[in-house]
């Protein structure tokens, strides 16, 4: 039996640990920076499809819920506050998946504007720091957008679209068409009193209703338009998801 616990003796057996290599000459460098740009292209790449799938449904869950609201009289306006509901979770699933996308786009655009620009188009001014906050953010990641920055500009590229159809076919629903429990009593609404009756759900009054849905919209309004701060890149007009 072989002594487990003689130093030169697992030295010996152990493989022996080499040092990582690391790029000793320009082309080396070069062949590095394309198979990493490609490595960081194909991670922001996946988190683009999710964002897209995340939108995606939620777009379907709109479409389905508008059909199963609209399609008859006795249909209760609750399906499409359910709907709102629905949509809110995606946005919040769709702001934490577009703060990772937007770890490594930023890498990206970064070996693009400071790297890859400079050999088709040379201009003054990129200094090489670049590549130490590249090299700092592989160290310590970080998040480069808040959760409420995200919230807004997924709102402003999609959701608000989403939320205001809703509120739409919801005003529709409830000012429109007084619910009964058949199609054939259902008649339309003739004042403020009965719409707000109208806009009760279950225990819950209509104006109770109707007031957190000021709020909850008062809150798209505001996180829609909000002026953003240091966008860079991101800033209107700009290429950007």
């Amino acid at each position: 039996m072989l002594p487990q616990n003689d130093p030169a003796l697992v030295q010996t057996l152990r493989p022996p640990v080499e040092a990582p290599v690391f790029p000793g000459t320009s082309s080396e460098f070069v062949t590095v920076m394309a198979h990493y740009h490609r490595a960081e292209i194909a991670r922001m790449a996946g988190w683009r499809d999710r964002i897209d799938r995340t939108t995606n449904w939620a777009i379907t869950v709109v479409a389905a819920m508008l059909s199963v609201s609209l399609s008859t009289p006795t249909a209760h306006h609750g399906v499409l506050i359910f709907a709102m509901v629905l949509v809110l979770l995606l946005l919040v699933i769709e702001a934490r998946r577009y703060r990772f996308f937007d770890v490594y786009r930023n890498r990206v655009r970064r070996m693009e504007r400071n790297y890859f620009a400079q050999i088709f188009s040379p201009e003054e001014g990129t200094t090489a720091d670049w590549v130490q906050k590249l090299g700092d953010d592989l160290r310590r990641p970080l998040f480069l957008t808040s959760t409420s920055q995200a919230l807004s500009r997924r709102l402003r590229r999609n959701y608000c679209w989403m939320f205001l159809i809703l509120l739409f076919a919801w005003i529709v629903k409830t000012t429109f068409i007084r619910m009964q429990e058949n199609a054939v009593d259902a008649h339309l609404v003739a004042s403020v009193g009965e719409w707000v009756r109208n806009a009760a759900i279950g225990p819950v009054p209509g104006w109770a209703v109707i007031t957190a849905l000021a709020i909850f919209y008062g809150w798209i309004l505001y996180a829609t338009l909000r002026k953003q701060t240091g966008e860079g890149e991101l800033a209107f007009g700009n290429v950007h998801v």
